[in-house]
Protein backbone atom coordinates (compact mmCIF):
# COMPACT_ATOMS: atom_id res chain seq x y z
CA UNK A 1 0.00 0.00 0.00
CA UNK A 2 2.79 2.45 0.85
CA UNK A 3 4.26 1.99 -2.65
CA UNK A 4 1.05 3.39 -4.12
CA UNK A 5 1.32 6.67 -2.29
CA UNK A 6 4.76 7.76 -3.45
CA UNK A 7 3.06 10.18 -5.81
CA UNK A 8 2.16 12.34 -2.83
CA UNK A 9 5.84 12.86 -2.04
CA UNK A 10 6.85 13.48 -5.63
CA UNK A 11 3.87 15.52 -6.74
CA UNK A 12 2.02 16.89 -3.74
CA UNK A 13 3.96 16.52 0.03
CA UNK A 14 -32.69 3.90 52.96
CA UNK A 15 -34.50 0.19 53.66
CA UNK A 16 -33.09 -2.81 51.88
CA UNK A 17 -35.84 -3.02 49.27
CA UNK A 18 -35.65 0.70 48.67
CA UNK A 19 -31.90 0.75 48.13
CA UNK A 20 -31.89 -2.39 45.99
CA UNK A 21 -34.76 -0.97 43.95
CA UNK A 22 -32.73 2.21 43.55
CA UNK A 23 -29.71 0.25 42.40
CA UNK A 24 -31.74 -1.76 39.89
CA UNK A 25 -33.42 1.40 38.62
CA UNK A 26 -30.05 3.04 38.16
CA UNK A 27 -28.69 0.11 36.17
CA UNK A 28 -31.81 0.02 34.01
CA UNK A 29 -31.64 3.75 33.45
CA UNK A 30 -28.02 3.48 32.40
CA UNK A 31 -29.00 0.89 29.83
CA UNK A 32 -31.65 3.22 28.40
CA UNK A 33 -29.46 6.30 28.38
CA UNK A 34 -26.52 4.48 26.84
CA UNK A 35 -28.63 3.19 23.96
CA UNK A 36 -27.87 4.41 20.42
CA UNK A 37 -29.23 7.86 19.73
CA UNK A 38 -28.93 8.95 23.36
CA UNK A 39 -25.81 10.44 24.88
CA UNK A 40 -24.52 13.45 26.72
CA UNK A 41 -22.59 16.57 26.07
CA UNK A 42 -18.98 17.07 26.96
CA UNK A 43 -16.67 20.10 26.95
CA UNK A 44 -15.62 21.46 23.58
CA UNK A 45 -13.75 24.50 22.32
CA UNK A 46 -15.56 27.67 21.43
CA UNK A 47 -17.03 27.10 17.97
CA UNK A 48 -16.28 29.25 15.01
CA UNK A 49 -19.19 31.27 13.64
CA UNK A 50 -21.86 28.98 12.24
CA UNK A 51 -22.47 29.38 8.52
CA UNK A 52 -25.67 31.15 7.58
CA UNK A 53 -28.70 28.92 7.49
CA UNK A 54 -29.71 29.86 3.98
CA UNK A 55 -28.27 27.77 1.17
CA UNK A 56 -30.27 29.37 -1.62
CA UNK A 57 -28.27 29.58 -4.82
CA UNK A 58 -29.04 31.57 -7.90
CA UNK A 59 -28.11 30.27 -11.35
CA UNK A 60 -24.61 31.18 -12.37
CA UNK A 61 -23.27 31.45 -8.83
CA UNK A 62 -19.48 31.08 -8.86
CA UNK A 63 -18.60 27.45 -8.12
CA UNK A 64 -15.58 28.50 -6.09
CA UNK A 65 -17.92 30.36 -3.74
CA UNK A 66 -20.07 27.21 -3.56
CA UNK A 67 -17.01 25.16 -2.72
CA UNK A 68 -16.05 27.55 0.07
CA UNK A 69 -19.58 27.51 1.45
CA UNK A 70 -19.70 23.72 1.40
CA UNK A 71 -16.35 23.62 3.17
CA UNK A 72 -17.72 25.87 5.94
CA UNK A 73 -20.86 23.76 6.30
CA UNK A 74 -18.97 20.49 6.53
CA UNK A 75 -16.44 21.95 8.95
CA UNK A 76 -19.32 23.12 11.16
CA UNK A 77 -20.69 19.58 11.01
CA UNK A 78 -17.24 18.25 11.94
CA UNK A 79 -17.11 20.46 15.03
CA UNK A 80 -20.56 19.31 16.09
CA UNK A 81 -19.54 15.70 15.46
CA UNK A 82 -16.56 16.09 17.78
CA UNK A 83 -18.92 17.50 20.41
CA UNK A 84 -21.25 14.55 19.91
CA UNK A 85 -18.41 12.02 20.13
CA UNK A 86 -17.02 13.64 23.28
CA UNK A 87 -20.47 13.39 24.84
CA UNK A 88 -20.69 9.68 24.06
CA UNK A 89 -17.23 8.99 25.47
CA UNK A 90 -18.11 10.84 28.67
CA UNK A 91 -21.47 9.08 28.90
CA UNK A 92 -19.78 5.69 28.69
CA UNK A 93 -17.58 6.58 31.65
CA UNK A 94 -20.50 7.96 33.66
CA UNK A 95 -22.60 4.91 32.92
CA UNK A 96 -19.84 2.57 34.06
CA UNK A 97 -19.44 4.57 37.27
CA UNK A 98 -23.17 4.38 38.01
CA UNK A 99 -23.16 0.61 37.51
CA UNK A 100 -20.26 0.33 39.99
CA UNK A 101 -22.12 2.50 42.50
CA UNK A 102 -25.29 0.45 42.07
CA UNK A 103 -23.36 -2.73 42.88
CA UNK A 104 -21.81 -1.04 45.93
CA UNK A 105 -25.27 -0.03 47.14
CA UNK A 106 -26.53 -3.63 46.94
CA UNK A 107 -23.42 -5.05 48.65
CA UNK A 108 -23.45 -2.30 51.26
CA UNK A 109 -27.07 -2.97 52.10
CA UNK A 110 -26.37 -6.67 52.49
CA UNK A 111 -23.49 -5.86 54.86
CA UNK A 112 -25.70 -3.54 56.87
CA UNK A 113 -28.32 -6.27 57.23
CA UNK A 114 -25.69 -8.71 58.49
CA UNK A 115 -24.54 -6.17 61.08
CA UNK A 116 -28.13 -5.60 62.15
CA UNK A 117 -28.56 -9.35 62.58
CA UNK A 118 -25.53 -9.40 64.87
CA UNK A 119 -26.94 -6.51 66.88
CA UNK A 120 -30.26 -8.31 67.13
CA UNK A 121 -28.56 -11.47 68.38
CA UNK A 122 -26.80 -9.46 71.10
CA UNK A 123 -30.10 -7.90 72.17
CA UNK A 124 -31.75 -11.33 72.29
CA UNK A 125 -28.94 -12.66 74.48
CA UNK A 126 -29.46 -9.77 76.89
CA UNK A 127 -33.20 -10.49 76.97
CA UNK A 128 -32.52 -14.12 77.81
CA UNK A 129 -30.42 -12.86 80.71
CA UNK A 130 -33.46 -11.29 82.32
CA UNK A 131 -33.30 -8.05 80.46
CA UNK A 132 -30.47 -6.80 82.69
CA UNK A 133 -27.29 -5.44 81.16
CA UNK A 134 -24.09 -7.40 81.97
CA UNK A 135 -22.95 -4.70 84.42
CA UNK A 136 -26.10 -5.03 86.51
CA UNK A 137 -25.91 -8.83 86.61
CA UNK A 138 -22.29 -8.58 87.66
CA UNK A 139 -23.04 -6.21 90.58
CA UNK A 140 -25.71 -8.62 91.85
CA UNK A 141 -23.27 -11.54 91.96
CA UNK A 142 -22.36 -12.94 95.45
CA UNK A 143 -19.39 -14.94 94.13
CA UNK A 144 -16.11 -12.92 94.22
CA UNK A 145 -14.50 -15.14 91.57
CA UNK A 146 -17.50 -14.81 89.33
CA UNK A 147 -17.30 -11.05 89.82
CA UNK A 148 -13.63 -10.97 88.78
CA UNK A 149 -14.20 -13.25 85.80
CA UNK A 150 -17.24 -11.26 84.79
CA UNK A 151 -15.33 -7.98 84.81
CA UNK A 152 -13.19 -9.17 81.93
CA UNK A 153 -16.18 -10.40 79.98
CA UNK A 154 -18.02 -7.11 80.48
CA UNK A 155 -14.98 -5.21 79.23
CA UNK A 156 -14.80 -7.47 76.15
CA UNK A 157 -18.52 -7.05 75.62
CA UNK A 158 -18.20 -3.28 75.75
CA UNK A 159 -15.44 -3.40 73.17
CA UNK A 160 -17.40 -5.70 70.86
CA UNK A 161 -20.54 -3.58 71.19
CA UNK A 162 -18.65 -0.40 70.47
CA UNK A 163 -17.05 -2.01 67.43
CA UNK A 164 -20.41 -3.25 66.16
CA UNK A 165 -21.96 0.20 66.54
CA UNK A 166 -19.00 1.69 64.68
CA UNK A 167 -19.38 -0.78 61.82
CA UNK A 168 -23.10 -0.10 61.60
CA UNK A 169 -22.48 3.64 61.48
CA UNK A 170 -19.79 3.35 58.79
CA UNK A 171 -21.92 0.99 56.71
CA UNK A 172 -24.85 3.40 56.85
CA UNK A 173 -22.62 6.36 55.94
CA UNK A 174 -21.13 4.43 53.01
CA UNK A 175 -24.59 3.62 51.70
CA UNK A 176 -25.65 7.24 51.95
CA UNK A 177 -22.51 8.37 50.09
CA UNK A 178 -22.98 5.77 47.36
CA UNK A 179 -26.56 6.95 46.89
CA UNK A 180 -25.45 10.59 46.70
CA UNK A 181 -22.73 9.75 44.17
CA UNK A 182 -25.12 7.74 42.03
CA UNK A 183 -27.67 10.55 42.14
CA UNK A 184 -25.03 13.07 41.08
CA UNK A 185 -23.93 10.92 38.15
CA UNK A 186 -27.53 10.35 37.17
CA UNK A 187 -28.19 14.10 37.11
CA UNK A 188 -25.17 14.65 34.86
CA UNK A 189 -26.39 12.01 32.45
CA UNK A 190 -29.94 13.32 32.45
CA UNK A 191 -28.82 16.92 32.00
CA UNK A 192 -26.52 15.93 29.14
CA UNK A 193 -29.20 14.07 27.22
CA UNK A 194 -30.75 17.26 25.83
CA UNK A 195 -27.35 18.73 25.06
CA UNK A 196 -26.41 15.73 22.96
CA UNK A 197 -29.71 15.84 21.13
CA UNK A 198 -28.96 19.47 20.30
CA UNK A 199 -25.51 18.51 18.99
CA UNK A 200 -27.09 15.85 16.80
CA UNK A 201 -29.52 18.39 15.38
CA UNK A 202 -26.65 20.73 14.55
CA UNK A 203 -24.84 17.98 12.67
CA UNK A 204 -27.91 16.97 10.72
CA UNK A 205 -28.76 20.58 9.92
CA UNK A 206 -25.33 21.40 8.54
CA UNK A 207 -25.17 18.22 6.47
CA UNK A 208 -28.70 18.74 5.14
CA UNK A 209 -27.80 22.28 4.07
CA UNK A 210 -24.67 21.06 2.32
CA UNK A 211 -26.50 18.23 0.58
CA UNK A 212 -29.23 20.61 -0.56
CA UNK A 213 -26.66 23.01 -1.96
CA UNK A 214 -24.91 20.21 -3.86
CA UNK A 215 -28.19 18.79 -5.14
CA UNK A 216 -28.99 22.12 -6.80
CA UNK A 217 -25.93 21.81 -9.00
CA UNK A 218 -26.16 20.39 -12.49
CA UNK A 219 -24.16 17.26 -13.20
CA UNK A 220 -21.39 19.15 -14.99
CA UNK A 221 -21.26 21.62 -12.09
CA UNK A 222 -20.89 18.80 -9.59
CA UNK A 223 -18.02 17.40 -11.64
CA UNK A 224 -16.38 20.80 -11.79
CA UNK A 225 -16.92 21.24 -8.04
CA UNK A 226 -15.06 17.99 -7.39
CA UNK A 227 -12.23 19.28 -9.58
CA UNK A 228 -12.13 22.53 -7.61
CA UNK A 229 -11.91 20.61 -4.35
CA UNK A 230 -9.00 18.60 -5.72
CA UNK A 231 -7.28 21.70 -7.06
CA UNK A 232 -7.56 23.45 -3.70
CA UNK A 233 -6.06 20.41 -1.96
CA UNK A 234 -3.30 20.22 -4.58
CA UNK A 235 -2.39 23.88 -4.10
CA UNK A 236 -2.15 23.44 -0.34
CA UNK A 237 -0.08 20.25 -0.70
CA UNK A 238 2.27 21.87 -3.21
CA UNK A 239 2.83 24.85 -0.93
CA UNK A 240 3.57 22.47 1.95
CA UNK A 241 6.06 20.50 -0.15
CA UNK A 242 7.69 23.67 -1.49
CA UNK A 243 8.59 24.56 2.09
CA UNK A 244 11.08 21.68 1.97
CA UNK A 245 9.56 20.03 5.04
CA UNK A 246 9.23 16.59 3.45
CA UNK A 247 13.01 16.35 2.96
CA UNK A 248 13.38 16.49 6.74
CA UNK A 249 10.70 13.89 7.50
CA UNK A 250 12.37 10.48 7.62
CA UNK A 251 10.99 8.89 10.79
CA UNK A 252 10.40 5.15 10.77
CA UNK A 253 7.15 3.65 12.04
CA UNK A 254 7.12 1.75 15.31
CA UNK A 255 5.70 -1.76 15.38
CA UNK A 256 2.41 -0.44 16.75
CA UNK A 257 2.49 2.39 14.22
CA UNK A 258 2.76 -0.10 11.34
CA UNK A 259 -0.23 -2.01 12.68
CA UNK A 260 -2.26 1.19 12.98
CA UNK A 261 -1.39 2.21 9.42
CA UNK A 262 -2.27 -1.26 8.14
CA UNK A 263 -5.68 -1.05 9.80
CA UNK A 264 -6.42 2.47 8.57
CA UNK A 265 -5.43 1.80 4.96
CA UNK A 266 -7.49 -1.39 4.95
CA UNK A 267 -10.57 0.80 5.44
CA UNK A 268 -10.01 2.79 2.23
CA UNK A 269 -13.23 3.07 0.22
CA UNK A 270 -15.57 2.81 3.21
CA UNK A 271 -17.96 5.73 3.68
CA UNK A 272 -17.68 8.58 6.13
CA UNK A 273 -20.47 8.64 8.70
CA UNK A 274 -20.53 11.02 11.65
CA UNK A 275 -20.27 9.29 15.01
CA UNK A 276 -19.22 5.99 13.42
CA UNK A 277 -16.34 3.81 14.63
CA UNK A 278 -16.55 1.00 12.11
CA UNK A 279 -16.48 -1.56 10.90
CA UNK A 280 -18.61 -0.46 7.94
CA UNK A 281 -18.14 3.31 8.21
CA UNK A 282 -16.15 5.87 10.19
CA UNK A 283 -15.81 9.53 10.97
CA UNK A 284 -12.32 11.04 11.04
CA UNK A 285 -11.49 10.37 14.69
CA UNK A 286 -13.41 7.10 14.67
CA UNK A 287 -10.94 5.85 12.06
CA UNK A 288 -7.81 6.98 13.91
CA UNK A 289 -8.97 5.79 17.33
CA UNK A 290 -9.97 2.37 16.04
CA UNK A 291 -6.75 2.01 14.04
CA UNK A 292 -4.69 2.57 17.17
CA UNK A 293 -6.99 0.36 19.25
CA UNK A 294 -6.28 -2.43 16.76
CA UNK A 295 -2.58 -1.86 17.43
CA UNK A 296 -3.10 -2.24 21.16
CA UNK A 297 -3.01 1.42 22.11
CA UNK A 298 -6.14 3.22 23.27
CA UNK A 299 -6.44 6.90 22.34
CA UNK A 300 -9.14 9.52 23.01
CA UNK A 301 -12.22 9.28 20.83
CA UNK A 302 -12.26 12.83 19.42
CA UNK A 303 -9.75 14.80 17.38
CA UNK A 304 -9.83 17.61 19.93
CA UNK A 305 -9.01 15.27 22.82
CA UNK A 306 -6.36 13.54 20.74
CA UNK A 307 -4.77 16.96 20.30
CA UNK A 308 -5.09 17.80 24.01
CA UNK A 309 -3.99 14.52 25.53
CA UNK A 310 -1.45 12.88 23.22
CA UNK A 311 2.20 13.85 23.06
CA UNK A 312 2.92 16.50 20.44
CA UNK A 313 5.84 16.15 18.07
CA UNK A 314 7.31 18.50 15.52
CA UNK A 315 6.07 17.99 11.96
CA UNK A 316 9.66 17.30 10.89
CA UNK A 317 9.79 14.40 13.35
CA UNK A 318 6.60 12.86 12.00
CA UNK A 319 6.56 9.12 11.34
CA UNK A 320 3.94 6.72 9.93
CA UNK A 321 1.18 6.12 12.45
CA UNK A 322 1.34 9.63 13.91
CA UNK A 323 -1.88 11.63 13.86
CA UNK A 324 -2.06 14.94 12.01
CA UNK A 325 -4.50 17.43 13.54
CA UNK A 326 -5.99 19.99 11.18
CA UNK A 327 -7.52 23.47 11.48
CA UNK A 328 -7.26 25.85 14.40
CA UNK A 329 -10.11 24.18 16.27
CA UNK A 330 -8.64 20.66 15.90
CA UNK A 331 -11.82 19.57 14.14
CA UNK A 332 -10.20 17.06 11.78
CA UNK A 333 -7.62 14.32 12.15
CA UNK A 334 -5.79 12.00 9.75
CA UNK A 335 -3.04 9.39 10.03
CA UNK A 336 0.34 9.94 8.42
CA UNK A 337 1.37 6.93 6.34
CA UNK A 338 4.66 8.15 4.88
CA UNK A 339 5.91 9.80 1.67
CA UNK A 340 4.04 13.02 2.43
CA UNK A 341 0.67 11.26 2.44
CA UNK A 342 -2.05 10.58 4.98
CA UNK A 343 -5.20 8.47 5.17
CA UNK A 344 -8.42 9.96 6.50
CA UNK A 345 -12.22 9.96 6.48
CA UNK A 346 -12.83 13.35 4.81
CA UNK A 347 -16.48 14.32 5.28
CA UNK A 348 -20.07 13.22 4.66
CA UNK A 349 -20.56 12.10 1.09
CA UNK A 350 -16.95 11.00 0.75
CA UNK A 351 -15.11 7.76 1.42
CA UNK A 352 -11.92 6.98 3.34
CA UNK A 353 -9.04 7.88 1.08
CA UNK A 354 -5.37 8.79 0.79
CA UNK A 355 -4.50 12.47 0.40
CA UNK A 356 -1.55 14.79 0.74
CA UNK A 357 -0.56 15.40 4.35
CA UNK A 358 -0.41 19.15 3.70
CA UNK A 359 -3.65 19.39 1.76
CA UNK A 360 -5.35 21.10 4.73
CA UNK A 361 -4.02 23.58 7.31
CA UNK A 362 -1.97 21.55 9.83
CA UNK A 363 -2.42 22.48 13.48
CA UNK A 364 0.11 19.93 14.71
CA UNK A 365 1.11 16.30 15.05
CA UNK A 366 0.59 13.92 17.97
CA UNK A 367 2.09 10.49 18.67
CA UNK A 368 -0.11 7.84 20.33
CA UNK A 369 2.77 5.50 21.20
CA UNK A 370 5.23 8.12 22.42
CA UNK A 371 7.34 6.81 25.30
Amino acid sequence: MLLTVNKWGRRMGTGKRGLIATAVAVVCAVTVLAAPGTAFAGPHPDPEPTPAASTARTPGTDLEAVREKLDKLYRAAARATDEYNAAEEKADKQSAEIVKLAKKIVKGKERLERLKDRAGAAAAAQYRGGGLPPEARLMLSDDPQEFLDGTGRVRQGHHATKGLIGELTRAQEDLEQYAKDASAQWKKLEAGRKAKAAAQKKIEKQIAQAEKLESELREEEQERLAELEKEAADRAQTAWLDSGVLAEIDGKASEQGRKAVQYATAQIGKPYQWGAEGPKSYDCSGLTSQAWASAGRGVPRTSQEQWRQLRRVDVREMRPGDLIIYFGDASHVAMYIGDGAMVHAPRPGRTITIAGAGSMPILGVVRPDAG
